[in-house]
């Protein structure tokens, strides 16, 4: 399957939503119900230990609160984490629209606003049957710092499976590079179409197994951009 840029899967986007009249939401949707299975098949079916989703202010967060819904429908424990202020999430964005159907479901996500705030979440981090990164995604261009970076090596010196949405947050998945800090993930799962920079430099050292989940993007768009 053919690699592409964060540019490119932005059109994919865009043209499904400008040509095809599919609302971003629904993408968003598939993206996390897919993801959301994938977490499925990896935990043992007697699993009883929480679900821990650390979930960003972008729309990487909003796959999250998405995953956090149906790990939740499916009867998991989940423990649904907001890095930053849900006052930075427009409430009619796609993630802020998610965001409402957990607060309604009574699963609002825990804001972490400070390092030491964040610390008093490490004892969930390591009694987790897997930690979920929905942070970053795409488009990462600096390098991470502060409260983002103390959460991704919290994640990574947690010992427990970690799974990424789409890109593992603090890699550049257009060269590979890590900027600062990165999730060194077990699985990534991908929408669309795998990521350039999964296969360079550092790249397949922090993506782990690689899961290209399908989400509605019409297959003309594929196929047009695999030619």
């Amino acid at each position: 399957m053919k690699a592409a840029t964060c540019e490119q899967i932005r059109e994919l986007d865009r043209r499904a939503s400008k040509d095809y009249s599919i609302p971003s939401i629904l993408l968003m949707e598939n993206a996390g119900r897919a993801a959301a299975h994938h977490i499925l098949d990896r935990l043992p079916s007697d699993n009883r230990s929480p679900v821990v989703i650390l979930c960003g202010k972008g729309n990487n967060g909003g796959d999250g609160f998405v995953v956090a819904r149906h790990l939740f429908n499916r009867g998991l424990e989940i423990r649904p984490l907001l890095v930053g202020s849900r006052d930075d999430i427009p409430p009619t964005s796609d993630s802020g629209i998610n965001l409402s159907i957990l607060d309604s479901l009574g699963l609002s996500p825990h804001p972490i606003q400070s390092i030491d705030e964040l610390e008093n979440f490490r004892p969930d981090f390591l009694d987790a049957s897997l930690l979920v990164d929905a942070l970053l995604g795409t488009g990462l261009s600096r390098p991470v710092r502060g409260l983002y970076a103390q959460c991704i090596d919290m994640l990574n010196a947690s010992g427990r499976p970690i799974t990424a949405l789409d890109t593992p947050s603090g890699l550049n998945a257009d060269t590979g590079e890590v900027l600062g800090t990165a999730i060194r993930a077990d699985s990534t799962v991908t929408f669309a179409l795998p990521k350039i920079g999964f296969f360079l430099l550092e790249g397949p050292a922090h993506t782990g197994e690689l899961d290209v989940a399908e989400i509605s993007i019409p297959l003309p768009l594929i196929q047009d951009f695999i030619q």
